[in-house]
């Protein structure tokens, strides 16, 4: 797309710097005034980092991602599109995450209330190969964008453009990889006694228990009808992700533990102790779009220091807070 090892590239308010990432792949980089930053690769349109003030990285990248087409990058936040996991026909999770995205300099209207001036847009049309494995024309466009208290916030708008009159049908979800500290000192609140389905057992419904959910062996569930909110608890760190979510009922939690991480060729061993997957996901009732209508999906993460009550985080301030 790019010859230029180094390009800035500014457009009517943002500015963005364009480089080579790992194995030759386009990569952007973001850069908040107050020092918080985002890298996202333009193949699979993939957030692969995001740093706060302190340089501290937040999101978990296998040390043995493989940056090589068209193997899907490890870690970040992958796209799962037009299919969640194995839930239809096609490759797992779709194929958004592994096709070449394109910025995008005049995109649509926005409709938007963060005073983000640190932020990206890319959009993905299918080739005439993915028109053979899925026959449907859709614009999906992906804004990338920090805050101004180093907040990451993706925003998707995708829309049915088939002329034929054809609604499709898709699930979806922001497969996110949070980086902590160590998997058996996290908690995760705001999903305690709700349904969901559990995918290590044929995908049978549950109902959660009313404890914050810990982790000791391998998890792999899809909650349904979840809050907006969800806090994810480091001890370790004393820091708290919080994940805001809109348009997306379902929440994701996945953590392969030590067994299918070995079984993994490019996940480290071990590497099952500092990551968690917590992902705002639409996938129980597929979202339908007739010809001309547009599906938006919002989801924005930010990183607090905890605050403690007796040794535990008070969820009043985190999950009613603003």
């Amino acid at each position: 797309m790019n010859n230029e090892k180094d390009k800035t590239v500014s457009s009517s308010s943002p500015s963005f710097t364009l480089s080579k990432g790992i194995n030759g792949l386009d990569k952007i980089l973001l850069r908040e005034s107050r020092g918080s930053s985002a890298e996202v690769y333009l193949y699979g349109g993939h957030v692969t980092s995001w740093k706060n003030d302190h340089a501290e990285e937040l999101l978990f990248l296998s040390s043995k991602s493989i940056f090589k087409p068209p193997k899907a990058i490890r870690g970040g936040i992958p796209i799962c599109f037009p299919q969640f996991s194995n839930l239809g026909p096609l490759e797992s999770h779709g194929f958004a995450r592994n096709r070449i995205w394109t910025i995008e300099d005049d995109p649509p209207p926005f409709p938007t209330n963060n005073l983000s001036k640190a932020f990206v847009d890319l959009i993905l049309k299918p080739s005439d190969e993915d028109m053979k494995i899925w026959n449907h024309s859709f614009e999906y466009r992906l804004r990338v964008a920090l805050g101004p208290g180093g907040d990451l916030m993706l925003t998707s708008r995708i829309r049915n453009t088939n002329s034929d009159g054809k609604p499709f049908s898709f699930t979806f979800a922001y497969h996110t990889y949070l980086s902590v500290s160590d998997i058996s000192e996290v908690r995760v609140e705001g999903l305690e006694t709700l349904d969901y389905l559990d995918n290590l057992q044929n995908r049978e419904r549950f109902t959660e228990q009313g404890d914050a959910l810990t982790f000791e062996s391998e998890v792999d569930k899809i909650y349904l009808s979840t809050p907006t909110k969800i806090a994810i608890i480091d001890h370790e760190k004393k820091r708290t992700f919080v994940l805001r979510k809109d348009g997306l009922p379902d929440a994701v939690v996945w953590n392969p533990w030590d067994k299918k991480a070995k079984s993994m060729a490019d996940f480290g061993d071990d590497e099952y102790k500092h990551m968690l997957c917590v992902e705002a996901a639409n996938i129980e009732k597929a979202i339908t779009l007739k010809p001309g209508e547009e599906w938006k999906g919002r989801l924005e993460l930010s990183a607090v220091p905890s605050s403690y009550c007796s040794g535990q985080l008070d969820p009043q301030r985190v999950l009613q807070g603003s």
